[in-house]
């Protein structure tokens, strides 16, 4: 599988990982996240033109997976409850992972290219979203507390640096 920036003539098929991703939450639980329309078509294209939206493709061409990643200071990241953050250190952030379902392993893989594109990663998720902190905790990721996302809701904060990561 390949991991590449996502174009901006690919929206629909992205908005369609997208929604099956959804429907794979609710089915397994999560009915609380991604709602009332989010993430809508104009904020993916608008993660696209910031060259901050990934896709998986498989051998054939097809999409099956889109993430956002980016080294940035995320504000909903500034303030940690019930915890702290592993540490200080500028960071990557994911958000949205999303697969179609067509090919297993997804999350794993977007959670490794982000570790090697910079070793210390910050992600969060809805606490009904156990499928994901599964993902997270399998791939060594440390639970560190509770942020809260801009439209007010909690989210449970992970973070992992890679030991042997070298900056250069």
């Amino acid at each position: 599988m390949n991991i590449r920036k996502a174009k901006t003539e690919e929206i629909d098929i992205i908005m369609e990982v997208f929604d099956a991703a959804k429907q794979f939450m609710r089915v397994t639980g999560n009915d609380k996240q991604w709602i009332d329309g989010y993430p809508s078509k104009d904020f993916i294209l608008d993660n696209i033109r910031d060259e901050s939206l990934y896709v998986c493709v498989i051998e054939d061409g097809q999409i099956v997976g889109a993430f956002y990643f980016k080294v940035e200071d995320d504000k909903t990241y500034a303030k940690i409850y019930e915890g702290d953050w592993l540490n200080d250190k500028p960071y990557g952030v994911v958000h949205r992972i999303a697969s179609n379902g067509k090919r297993k392993g997804i999350g794993d893989a977007c959670l490794r290219w982000c570790l090697a594109q910079c070793g210390n990663v910050r992600v969060d998720t809805h606490r009904n979203n156990i499928v994901m902190q599964n993902i997270l905790i399998r791939n060594g990721f440390r639970q560190c507390g509770i942020i809260f996302v801009t439209n007010g809701t909690e989210r449970i904060a992970f973070q992992k640096e890679e030991a042997d990561f070298v900056t250069e």
